[in-house]
């Protein structure tokens, strides 16, 4: 979703939704740098972002688009970088409104994938995991 032609959230419509063309020339742009990204996962992406969320959920989110495609980092790794705790890094992850711009799915678990988009199994992991092997294939 576009609020003044800055990107202010990314949501997954299910496979019955139907899609619309993009109208503006904005949201042409956010189509394009999509499509760039699954194109090729090194793609570093170029759009206004609107980002809402505590001073502290921002600090995390920057820290998240410093992680290289194809790299993943532990909460507790991120924490230490932050010196704060793998709960609220996980935390600010759930609050996170634009995946893959923002990219909360390389940050990983200690012991595996962790969580994503607030969920800890069916879809979202599954597009968690697809998500981790385009940008390890890429």
């Amino acid at each position: 979703m576009l609020e003044n032609d800055a990107l202010v959230d990314v949501s997954f419509l299910g496979d019955a939704r139907a899609l619309h063309a993009p109208r503006t020339a904005a949201a042409k742009k956010v189509c394009r740098q999509l499509r760039s990204y699954f194109a090729n996962p090194r793609h570093s992406f170029r759009v206004s972002l609107t980002l809402s969320g505590t001073a502290f959920q921002q600090r995390v989110w920057r820290a998240l688009r410093r992680i290289p495609a194809g790299r993943t980092l532990s909460y507790g790794a991120l924490a230490r970088k932050l010196a704060t705790s793998a709960r609220a890094v996980g935390n600010a992850c759930r609050a996170n409104p634009i995946p893959i711009v923002i990219p909360c799915h390389r940050v990983v678990a200690a012991n595996g994938a962790g969580g994503f988009m607030g969920k800890r199994s069916g879809s979202a992991l599954r597009l968690k995991h697809r998500l981790l092997e385009h940008e390890h294939a890429g």
